[in-house]
Formats: structure tokens, sequence, C-alpha cells
């Protein structure tokens, strides 16, 4: 993976699973659980992201339980997560579903809603595209990286001919 271009979306802090993967999401069909995140907090938002869509948040992001909430963002639309900080359940459950997530302090400044920014996971580098401003950041082990890349620890466990048929 080199980089991802997308539109940011801004929360702030202490965004919790159970906002991400609401109750009412167990009862749904799967195709519908992605509609209905983030509405306690931010009604009518899951209506307005577009495939390719980031979240920039604050801290503590995905504190609570071991929802499928990364899995839901992931479904919606959302292709990285990054944040002032993240919660290591929340952290890791968006890696094994694909979804990158990553940890950078100092990230909710540089940009604002609606900005495109451009992760180089190459040179670890983000930069707003209408600043221009950019921050660095460390870049997740290479085994994490591979399981982002191969779009979770599903299919490479499917690949590996360890659960299921290959993809």
């Amino acid at each position: 993976m080199n980089n991802i271009n997308g539109r940011v979306w801004i929360f702030g802090d202490d965004i919790n699973t159970d906002l991400m993967y609401p109750q009412i999401c167990y009862t749904l069909p799967q195709e519908e659980k992605p509609s209905h995140a983030m509405e306690a907090n931010r009604p009518g938002w899951a209506g307005m992201v577009r495939k390719g869509d980031i979240i920039i948040g604050g801290r503590n992001f995905g504190t609570g339980s071991s929802r499928p909430a990364a899995d839901n963002l992931k479904n919606l639309g959302i292709v990285s997560v990054i944040a002032e900080s993240i919660n290591g359940l929340f952290l890791r459950n968006a890696v094994n579903s694909g979804l990158p997530a990553l940890e950078i302090h100092g990230i909710s400044g540089i940009a604002r809603e609606g900005d495109t920014i451009v992760i180089d996971f190459i040179n670890s580098i983000i930069k707003n595209a209408r600043t221009e401003e950019m921050i660095n950041f460390k870049p997740l082990p290479a085994f994490l990286m591979e399981i982002i890349e191969n779009g979770g620890i599903i299919n490479i466990l499917k690949n590996k001919g360890m659960l299921g048929k290959p993809l």
C-alpha cells in the first residue's frame, strides 16, 4: 500500500465503539448496519460519507467494547482512521478488518473537515492537499501492514488455506 487520498471528517475525543456500531446494528441485515454509524452524535452523517473518506479523531478514539465498529466504518466507505490516540482494542480490530488506523499526536491540527489529505505509507507522511501542511507518523509494523494490505486477517487465513476457501 502506497498512498490513500481521502476527504476528512473530524471527530473529537472519546469516540466510543457504541457510537460507531450502535445497539440496533446487532438486529439489522449486514447492508443496513453502516447507515447507523455515529447517528447518536452526528445524525445523518453516515448518509454523507463517500467511499474513500477518512476520519481524524481526537484522544481515546475507539474506547469501549470490541463491537465490530471498525468493520462498520469500513463497510460505510471509510478507508482510514487517524487519531491523537487510539484505544488498543479498536486499533487491533481495525487492522484485523483491513482498516488502516494510525495514532499520530498533533493530527487534529492538520486539517479541517472537508479537506483532502494524502496518507503516504512509504514515507510515513500525511499531507493536507489544501494547505500542503505535513506531519510524520510512526509506520505500522510490517506484519500489521500485511494484514491491512490483504484486506484483513480473515483474508490472510483463507489465502493460506487455514480458513475456508482462498479468495
